[in-house]
């Protein structure tokens, strides 16, 4: 009976997961948890048992592309040049935190805590896999020094946020981007 009610367990946590997924991809951060109990039929303390905050649900939805950007991380460490192999990894986040409604909801620091990726799943797993990417360019002197993978995860979100509803928010938030690790300076 136990294995039974696990296996219910498991499909229902997967129903409104996928249910959530949608709600997320068309609403965004600000999905209903309310409109997601109701299209997966079941009751609202049923998806808050599952994800007892908005934070949870975002987090959850997003995880596989944290699980693709981390491994991504892993790759590019230690090849080639290290300001390029970074740059690369965070256009990759950049480029996916546009594109996926809710990851940059996801990936924010909401204030709650004191320290901005220990409650933060998804952030701690990006700051966790970047570290050497973001450590081997500053050793070698590709970046500031005391730059850490936070700092460059909410530069990201504040320009995907600062840039979701400009007509051409990828290429804006491309650009904005690019100057941001450009600088100011005019191109010689």
């Amino acid at each position: 009976m136990a294995d039974r009610q696990r296996a219910d367990a498991r499909r229902n946590y997967a129903h409104i997961l996928a249910v959530a997924e949608s709600e997320v991809a068309e609403h965004g951060g600000s999905a209903s948890l309310e409109q997601i109990a109701r299209v997966a039929g079941v009751g609202s303390a049923t998806v808050r048992r599952h994800f007892p905050t908005r934070r949870a649900l975002l987090e959850a939805v997003s995880r596989q592309r944290i699980e693709a950007l981390a491994t991504r991380a892993h790759e590019l460490t230690g090849t080639g040049d290290s300001r390029d192999a970074l740059l690369e990894w965070l256009t990759e986040v950049l480029t996916h935190a546009v594109t996926v409604r809710g990851l940059a909801a996801a990936l924010a620091y909401d204030g709650t805590q004191t320290e901005p990726a220990q409650e933060n799943s998804c952030t701690a797993a990006l700051e966790e896999a970047a570290e050497p990417l973001l450590r081997r360019a500053a050793q070698q002197g590709a970046v500031a020094a005391d730059a850490t993978v936070t700092d460059l995860i909410t530069l990201i979100v504040g320009i995907v946020l600062a840039t979701e509803h400009h007509p051409a928010p990828a290429a804006q938030a491309n650009r904005l981007f690019q100057l941001a690790v450009t600088g100011l300076a005019p191109r010689r």
